[in-house]
C-alpha cells in the first residue's frame, strides 16, 4: 500500500525520535487527576465526603457534573470501562430511579446558585438509555443543579453508533448539549470483528452528517492502536476515512491488553496483536497524518482542529484537564453520578462502588455509595499544580509554584531534578533558571515528564505486574 506522503514542514510543533520514544515508552498514568485513582483507599467514606462538602457551601463557583451509564448491549473485548453487559433494557429504568436518589443527596451538599459550566455523560453506553430515560434523567439533573444556558457550557455525551436511534440525535441537541463523542476505534472489518465491534464506515458517515446538521458545537472521534490485527497499512486507510469525516477532535488512544485486570479482553488471541516494534512507528504516522491534514496536536494523544476551543485555549495558557479529559470550562469542584464515577474537590477525591448492588443498596439506605477515596495532601496539591501546568501548557513557572505554595522550587523538587537532567541531556526538556519548557521532541513524552514529579509512582512500578498503560 502507498501511505500518504508526510509533510514535514506542518510539524514545527513536533519531532520524533524513533529510538527516544523507545526509551521512555513504558506504563504510566494519565494524570486525569492527581494523585491517580491507583491511591484512593477505603479508609476514606461518605463522611469525610461530606464533611468536605460542608466546607464547600458557601461557594458560589462553577461545578462540573459526570453521570456514568454503565449498561452496555454487547460487550467490546478492548473495554476496560465499568460496564455491565446487558440486553434487558429495563435496568435503565431502575437505575434511573437510584440516579434521583443520588442527585438529590448530592444535591443538598451545593449552593444551587453553583452553575454548572461542564457536564459529560459517560459509560457503558449512555444511550443505552431510552429518549423517554435521557430526557428524565436531564430534567432531575436540572432540577437539582442550576444548568448553563450559554454557548459557553461544555456539555457532552458518549455515543456508540451502533445503538443510537437517528431521533436521539436532535433529542440530546434539544436538551442542551452541545459536543457528541463517537467511539469509532477502527474502521477495519477484521480489526472490528476481533474486537466485537461491528460498524461499518457507511453507519459513521450518516451518523456524523446527522449530528452536522443539527449544529453540535464539536463532534469527537475516539480511535485505538495497537489493537487486533492492525497495521500501518490497515491504520493508513482508518485514517484517510476519518480524516473525510473530519471530526472537530480525535483521541487516538494506545491499547493496553491487560486481561488480568480486564476479563473481556480474554477474548482477545495475544498472537493478533501488533508486535511492540510496530506500535511506535503506528503512532508516528498516526501523529503525522494528523498534524497534516490540519490538527493540532494538543499533547498526549488529543488532536483538535486549529479553530478549536481546545487549541485556543492552549496557545492562551488556558487550558485545564480533569477526569473527562482537556477542557476549557473546568470547575473547581466535580460531582461524580453513578456507579464507580469519581467525585473531586481541591481537598479529596471520591468515587463510588463499582458493585451495582452496593451502589443500590446504600443508596436505599438514603447514603451516598462512596466506597473509596483519598484526602489530598498539601504536597500532594503542590505536585498536581506541577504536574498540570507541565500537561496543559507544556512549561512550567517555577515563580509561580513558590509564590503560591511558600516552597523553593529547586530545593522542593531536588529529587526530581535529578531524572529532569537526564531528560534535558536527551532533549526532552529545557532546563532555564526560573522555568522548565517542554521541547519539539519532548511533547510525545509528556507523561513521562510529568512522572518525574509524582511522589507515588515509585510505589506503583514495584513489581511485574503493570497497572497503567505504556506512555506512548
Amino acid at each position: 500500500m502507498t501511505f500518504k506522503t508526510i509533510n514535514k514542514e506542518n510539524h514545527a510543533n513536533l519531532v520524533w525520535d524513533s529510538e527516544l520514544i523507545a526509551k521512555y515508552d513504558i506504563a504510566g498514568p494519565r494524570y486525569t487527576s492527581y494523585p491517580t485513582a491507583l491511591q484512593f483507599s477505603d479508609k476514606f467514606g461518605e463522611a469525610d465526603y461530606r464533611r468536605a462538602a460542608t466546607q464547600r457551601l458557601d461557594s458560589i463557583a462553577p461545578l462540573s457534573l459526570y453521570v456514568h451509564i454503565p449498561f452496555c448491549h454487547d460487550i467490546c473485548y478492548y473495554c476496560g470501562c465499568n460496564k455491565i453487559v446487558t440486553s434487558k433494557k429495563q435496568k435503565g429504568r431502575e437505575y434511573i430511579d437510584y440516579l434521583a436518589k443520588e442527585i438529590a443527596l448530592q444535591s443538598q451538599l451545593y449552593s444551587k446558585s453553583r452553575k454548572v459550566t461542564q457536564l459529560h455523560w459517560g459509560g457503558g453506553t449512555p444511550t443505552f438509555l431510552n429518549n423517554a430515560e435521557i430526557t428524565q434523567l436531564m430534567y432531575l439533573i436540572s432540577s437539582s443543579f442550576t444548568l448553563l444556558d450559554s454557548n459557553k457550557r461544555e456539555y457532552s455525551i458518549e455515543i456508540d453508533p451502533r445503538t443510537i436511534n437517528m431521533e436521539t440525535i436532535p433529542l440530546l441537541k434539544g436538551l442542551g448539549f452541545n459536543r457528541i463523542s463517537l467511539g469509532v476505534q477502527d474502521f477495519d472489518p477484521k480489526v472490528q470483528k476481533a474486537v466485537n465491534r461491528i460498524q461499518p464506515l457507511e453507519q459513521i458517515s450518516r451518523l456524523t452528517k446527522q449530528i452536522r446538521q443539527h449544529r453540535f458545537k464539536s463532534l469527537s472521534f475516539d480511535l485505538i492502536y495497537g489493537l487486533p490485527y492492525q497495521s500501518l497499512e490497515t491504520m493508513a486507510k482508518t485514517l484517510d476515512q476519518v480524516i473525510e469525516l473530519s471530526p472537530d477532535r480525535i483521541s487516538c488512544y494506545n491499547y493496553a491488553h491487560l486481561p488480568h485486570r480486564f476479563k473481556s479482553q480474554r477474548a482477545i488471541d495475544r498472537m493478533s496483536l501488533p508486535p511492540a516494534e510496530l506500535k511506535l512507528p503506528m503512532l508516528e504516522y498516526i501523529t503525522h497524518r494528523f498534524v497534516d491534514a490540519g490538527y493540532v496536536f494538543i499533547g498526549m494523544d488529543h488532536f483538535v482542529k486549529q479553530e478549536d476551543d481546545l487549541a485556543t485555549a492552549q496557545r492562551n495558557s488556558t487550558l485545564q484537564r480533569n477526569f473527562q479529559g482537556y477542557s476549557t470550562c473546568l470547575a473547581p469542584d466535580l460531582i461524580g453520578l453513578g456507579m464507580s464515577s469519581i467525585s473531586s474537590m481541591d481537598s479529596c477525591f471520591a468515587q463510588n462502588t463499582k458493585n451495582l448492588e452496593d451502589y443500590y443498596q446504600a443508596l436505599d439506605h438514603n447514603e451516598l455509595p462512596i466506597e473509596k477515596g483519598l484526602l489530598v495532601t498539601e504536597e500532594d496539591k503542590i505536585r498536581r499544580a506541577v504536574i498540570m501546568q507541565i500537561i496543559c501548557k507544556l512549561s512550567l513557572d517555577y515563580s509561580l509554584i513558590e509564590n503560591r505554595y511558600l516552597i523553593n522550587f529547586k530545593t522542593h523538587f531536588s529529587d526530581s531534578f535529578e531524572r529532569l537532567t537526564t531528560m534535558e541531556n536527551d532533549g526532552l526538556v529545557q532546563l532555564n533558571e526560573n522555568n522548565l519548557k517542554v521541547t519539539k521532541m519532548g511533547r510525545p513524552m509528556v507523561r513521562n515528564i510529568c512522572m518525574a514529579f509524582d511522589q507515588h509512582i515509585a510505589s506503583l512500578m514495584e513489581g511485574n505486574t503493570p497497572y497503567h498503560s505504556k506512555t506512548l
